[in-house]
């Protein structure tokens, strides 16, 4: 199993609880308001007058297959509108309860 971390700026919202749905993804966590910095642009996203955009972070545990789907959907989201942003992070599950 695999624990796939997406942040993505909150204008992608409807495309990644599209993406979810698609793929049948039923279980995850949400954060909403979540700030920070790309590695690319380096652009901050804090919800302020100087920086007002902000993210969102969804995490969910999935079977090894559907890794490459995912990361394939994000990719696709980020290529329609690259300077929004969207990334995911994929990390091994050795053990749940």
């Amino acid at each position: 199993m695999k624990a796939i971390m997406i942040i993505y700026n909150q204008a992608h919202t409807e495309k990644v609880e599209f993406l979810l749905d698609k793929l049948g993804i039923k279980g995850y966590t949400l954060w909403e308001n979540v700030q920070g910095r790309g590695t690319n642009t380096g652009v901050p996203h804090l919800g302020t007058h100087a920086w007002p955009e902000i993210n969102k972070s969804v995490l969910t545990i999935v079977d090894d297959e559907k890794v490459e789907q995912i990361l394939n959907n994000v990719k696709r989201i980020d290529a329609v509108n690259y300077e929004v942003g969207i990334r995911a992070f994929v990390w091994d599950v050795l053990q749940t309860v």
